[in-house]
């Protein structure tokens, strides 16, 4: 699913009338949570019966018919999304909370199916059928929407930022493959000192785009409360304030997409941490320099971009990555603050490129063993033992292993 965003161009009564339509989402998906609250054990509420739940609510609630019937679904489709994702939880005794659905209070997005909307034949307009009054408006952005068909967008989706409203096409269709221009083999250790450190020895530095933006973000967080209540000078500090975390969101995005297809694009197997950042956020001395480093978001555009460039790409324990030698194997302990491998058997590495040359051959082991289990390894009669060493890459040590005996 390609998803495509236009910003919004449109009348201060559209606006208010794309603020209506989102509320009418929220009421719809609480209540639909609270019809699942109320409902008897034995009544099995399911996503149908949510569905069905909507259409009750157009007939009692005037404000809820004039939303399109399809829009009400989504809308219901999200409150059995959050019921859902609690069943899996629980059936699967994932420990901590189990993330009960709550009642929302900040929705900011309404979403269309293939009905309620249609486009302008030069598809720069938009234009959105239901009694909510949004009417015609105009998409300002240079993606290319017109070079898909209609039938292949799926859903439309409003959404309200703090830098205006904006407009999604999702469309059904699968990204164009694109072709490597190396073929390389790396492993990645992300750290806080650096974004990540590759087994190469390379280190991509670390943006620390929040903390770069703190002071001016912390100054617009203070101008806020220096406004008195309910007026518009106090609305408008709410948002530069919420404009200026807006930017340092987009920032990051655009860093680990920009790293990530660099990555991908270069190496035919990238390895890395399978990190659990949830558990780690936990630690209140780095739970924001964690956050703002957004090790989840690099590691989603990785395994998005590997399938655009036929990357293969493997997650591994992080255990020991740190402490063990990537030459020899032995243990080397060391502290956080000590940021230089040294092992007694001559090895003196950057830290975190020692941690890399480990998560790469924690691979080559991986991919051995897969081999072994499905039957393809051969004998290797010569003596020669198949090396995971830096040094050679996954076609040469094949080659070694494929080595038989003169008998």
């Amino acid at each position: 699913m390609l998803v495509l965003e236009y910003k919004i161009k449109g009348t201060k009564l559209q606006y208010q009338a794309i603020n209506e339509a989102i509320r009418t989402t929220q009421f719809i998906r609480n209540k639909a949570i609270k019809y699942w609250m109320d409902a008897p054990r034995e009544d099995n509420i399911n996503k149908v019966a949510l569905n069905n739940y909507s259409t009750a609510l157009r007939k009692e609630f005037k404000f809820v018919e004039e939303l399109n019937s399809m829009a009400c679904q989504s809308a219901t489709e999200r409150a059995w999304s959050s019921i859902d994702r609690f069943y899996s939880n629980c059936k699967s005794k994932t420990p901590g909370k189990k993330g009960y659905p709550r009642f929302q209070k900040d929705n900011r997005s309404v979403e269309y199916k293939t009905s309620g909307w249609s486009l302008h034949p030069t598809k720069r307009r938009i234009t959105f059928t239901d009694k909510k009054g949004i009417g015609e408006v105009k998409l300002l952005g240079k993606w290319d929407i017109h070079t898909y068909p209609v039938k292949l967008i799926k859903r439309v989706r409003l959404v309200k930022k703090a830098d205006g409203y904006y407009c999604q096409f999702s469309i059904k269709t699968e990204p164009l493959s694109e072709s490597r221009i190396a073929n390389g083999e790396v492993g990645l250790d992300v750290g806080l000192e650096f974004f990540y450190s590759d087994s190469n020895g390379h280190h991509e530095p670390n943006p620390r785009f929040l903390r770069k933006a703190e002071k001016s973000i912390k100054h617009a967080g203070r101008q806020i409360y220096k406004k008195e209540k309910g007026k518009t000078e106090r609305r408008k500090a709410r948002q530069r304030y919420a404009r200026k975390h807006l930017k340092v969101s987009r920032q990051r995005s655009e860093h680990a997409k920009r790293i990530a297809r660099n990555v991908c694009k270069a190496n035919a197997l990238v390895v890395y941490e399978d990190l659990r950042v949830k558990n780690m956020v936990k630690n209140h001395c780095l739970a924001k320099s964690i956050n703002d480093v957004s090790w989840g978001l690099f590691r989603h555009w990785l395994e998005y971009f590997s399938a655009k460039f036929n990357t293969k790409t493997i997650a591994v324990n992080p255990k020991m990555t740190s402490q063990k030698c990537s030459d020899c194997g032995a243990i080397v302990k060391k502290s956080l603050s000590t940021r230089t491998h040294k092992c007694n058997c001559g090895c003196e590495l950057q830290r975190d490129v020692n941690a890399a040359k480990n998560i790469l051959n924690l691979a080559y082991g991986t991919l051995r063993d897969a081999k072994a289990r499905d039957g393809q390894s051969q004998s290797n009669a010569t003596g020669l033992a198949t090396s995971t060493l830096l040094g050679e890459t996954l076609v040469e040590q094949v080659a070694r292993v494929k080595v038989e005996s003169p008998l």
